[in-house]
């Protein structure tokens, strides 16, 4: 009777290490990577990278207006800094000609949904449809491919973030928060900003929170300061032979 549940204890570890093998390849090949917690698997996003050049990435959501896009592209200009703004559908196709200043600042675009949903409450052809139509609205202003996507509210599954690979996305979340949404004071936001970045950071910010534009030539000027340098996330993140951690952090494979 030992010998049989030894054997039965066996072959369960056996066939859970298969399935961790067979998934594990699976999402290397689609991009999307897993960390482990007793041996179930969960897809997690690209929140920062591992680097030890201090580059990092200023991202900026675009769902609700454009008050003060132009004062944040200004700063941007002013700092010679390129910097990554993702973008829902419908707020793409209200303002084209802000997408396209965008894009013609040198600026690298996502997308952010096209109807700023919670796309974990999404199917699979859903997602499908969500991504593939907020990608085509910006490609129809700049003529450039899609390549990167923000979750709205930062909400994801397994589901979504392995459709999202398979179409070819990178999946984009943060690790400093901004938390300009909340209407802080443009010190408040860049303290926040200032004190939470490190080497691959990903900051997240809104084109039109109240004080963000105020905030922007802070941050700028004092990360620069500290040797920091600017890049869009395109430029930030590893595309390949890569590991992600349970962090979010994105690492070179071994």
């Amino acid at each position: 009777m030992i010998k049989v549940f030894r054997l039965k204890t066996i072959l369960a570890c056996m066939a859970a290490l298969l399935t961790v093998t067979a998934l594990s390849v699976s999402t290397r090949f689609t991009g999307a990577y897993s960390v482990y917690y007793n041996m179930t698997p969960r897809l997690v996003p690209i929140y920062s990278v591992e680097r030890d050049d201090k580059l990092v990435s200023i991202t900026f959501d675009c769902a609700w207006g454009t008050d003060y896009t132009d004062k944040i592209l200004q700063a941007l200009k002013t700092s010679g800094v390129r910097a990554t703004f993702f973008m829902v559908e419908f707020w793409t196709e209200k303002y084209p000609e802000f997408v396209k200043k965008i894009d013609e600042a040198g600026c690298e675009i996502g997308t952010h949904s096209a109807t700023h949903s919670y796309m974990s409450k999404q199917n699979s052809e859903e997602i499908k449809l969500e991504l593939n139509s907020s990608s085509e609205a910006i490609k129809n202003v700049t003529g450039k491919d899609v390549e990167l996507f923000r979750a709205p509210y930062g909400d994801y599954d397994d589901e979504l973030i392995r459709t999202a690979s398979e179409l070819g996305y990178y999946t984009i979340q943060w690790d400093v928060d901004s938390l300009d949404w909340k209407d802080l004071s443009a010190t408040d936001i860049a303290m926040r900003v200032i004190n939470g970045v490190k080497s691959g950071s990903i900051i997240l910010m809104h084109n039109n929170g109240l004080h963000t534009a105020e905030a922007v030539p802070i941050i700028l000027e004092t990360l620069k300061n500290k040797g920091y340098t600017f890049v869009p996330v395109g430029e930030l993140i590893y595309r390949e032979n890569f590991t992600i951690d349970g962090t979010g952090r994105q690492r070179p494979a071994a």
